[in-house]
């Protein structure tokens, strides 16, 4: 994880599969709900994506106690299976307005490289989001994803 801007977060792994197959557990609701949450009392139970430039999307994710967290966001930008480019805006807006999420997957030699770019609206948002713990979640999420691509056809 690292800070490129002040308002800005990037995290970036490299998974041993096809940009195809990556782009694909990104964008296909079913798969999101198996592997993009943090720690296991936090899943996500709704995933709902509408695939084209101006489509939303809706995730939330419910706690074992029985409290949520969701969200609601745009595409921009869908450049299929290269990049992703959308708009977050958390129900409970604990990041400070709306967020610009890109994501771009490069193959080579046969693994992608996935890098996903946060730009908050300020300094401090982006500031409170490295607080949250969200590096340790999105560790996790990654695990999962890992794990699961075999499933999906990678090697």
């Amino acid at each position: 994880m690292t800070t490129p801007s002040d308002r800005e977060i990037a995290m970036a792994r490299t998974f041993n599969a096809p940009r195809e197959l990556l782009f694909k557990a990104y964008t296909t609701p079913e798969l999101l709900k198996r592997w993009l949450y943090g720690p296991e009392d936090w899943r996500m139970m709704d995933c709902e994506i509408d695939l084209k430039v101006g489509g939303a999307i809706r995730w939330v994710w419910r706690h074992q106690d029985g409290g949520s967290m969701g969200l609601r966001g745009v595409y921009r930008e869908i450049a299929a299976p290269g990049k992703l480019v959308f708009t977050e805006l958390f129900d409970d807006d604990w990041t400070g307005g709306e967020t610009l999420v890109t994501v771009t997957f490069v193959e080579n030699a046969e693994k992608t490289t996935v890098t996903q770019s946060i730009l908050y609206s300020s300094k401090a948002a982006r500031d409170g989001a490295l607080k949250s713990g969200m590096e340790g979640g999105m560790a996790v999420g990654y695990d999962r994803l890992e794990a699961l691509l075999p499933s999906l056809g990678a090697q």
